[in-house]
């Protein structure tokens, strides 16, 4: 008996440690879904500025800036 009663309490372990992995996996991606939300938004509107400002200042496809 003590062998099984051992390899239940082993397995519970592994379970438990599994469980706790499993938590924290789900919280690193929900923070990482929501760094991504945020950062989707934030292009979305550097998008929609640089739509609004298209004055058409952008240098020719193959005129060099004059640092060069």
């Amino acid at each position: 008996m003590s062998a099984d009663s051992d390899r239940i309490d082993t397995l519970e372990a592994h379970l438990a440690f599994q469980g706790d992995t499993i938590r924290q996996l789900n919280e690193a991606l929900v923070a990482q879904q929501k760094r991504i939300d945020r950062l989707q938004t934030e292009f979305e509107r550097f998008v929609a500025l640089q739509d609004e400002a298209g004055d058409g200042q952008g240098l020719p496809p193959d005129e060099r800036p004059p640092h060069y």
